[in-house]
């Protein structure tokens, strides 16, 4: 997609030392989610970053499948292993408890992994999660890697809201009005959202550029213009 450049106070930009130090942290991490012997420290540069906690651990996750040739099988059983968690309540209480122990929380997780024949990375992952009292963030784990896994791939992800369902032509007239703005080499990956509270129009999110071209905030501004003084 075409760059918005976008200018940055100087107290966003991590120092040097502070660079260093997650280097050194990502370098860990990948250490532990690796299955080869060697282990080797050199890091595989993600194609995007992507920020906190989930986000070093996705980065390391591709890391280490990347070595393995694995990114694929990660990729899908990360996500199965999201869609179990997010269809089971009990699950989900189970990690979320402060009173269960962590041990106790990774052995329940680790056993949806055992029924999935999940790969060694993958159960790493996990063991790493477990340990560090993280399994909570496993959702932003699947979310940060699927993005990195889609900018791999050199897709450009789209999200969409509108207050109800596009048609099939509209979808077609939409994703080819997208698709002008694609440079070369990139892929449109379009994902759907339904939110009735939009009234009418469209809410459309790609990459970092937000556009709200719903009727729901036209009516909003001009709420807000009625409001002023006059």
């Amino acid at each position: 997609m075409r760059e918005l450049v976008t200018y940055l106070p100087s107290s966003l930009f991590l120092s040097r030392a502070a660079m260093m130090a997650m280097s050194t942290s990502l370098s860990l991490l990948v250490r532990g989610l690796s299955t080869s012997a060697a282990r080797p420290a050199a890091m595989v540069k993600a194609p995007i970053q992507v920020f906190g906690v989930a986000g070093r651990y996705a980065t390391a996750l591709y890391s280490a499948a990347s070595k393995e040739k694995k990114l694929d099988v990660v990729e899908k059983e990360l996500n199965a292993l999201q869609g179990v968690i997010d269809g089971n309540v009990k699950l989900q209480e189970i990690i979320k408890n402060p009173i269960i122990s962590r041990a106790e929380k990774k052995s329940v997780v680790l056993g949806v992994l055992k029924e999935q024949k999940a790969s060694p990375i993958v159960t790493n992952l996990v063991d790493l999660l477990g340990d560090n009292n993280r399994l909570g963030v496993v959702s932003g784990v699947a979310k940060n890697f699927s993005d990195i896994m889609s900018a791999h791939r050199g897709e450009v992800i789209c999200e969409v809201t509108t207050a109800k369902a596009l048609d099939a032509a509209t979808m077609k007239s939409l994703q080819d009005a997208l698709k002008l703005f694609l440079k070369k080499g990139e892929t449109l990956k379009l994902n759907t959202k339904v939110d009735p509270a939009l009234i009418g129009g469209m809410v459309v999110n790609v990459g970092d550029r937000f556009v709200d071209m719903s009727t729901a905030s036209k009516i909003n501004r001009m709420a807000s213009l009625i409001r002023q003084p006059l």
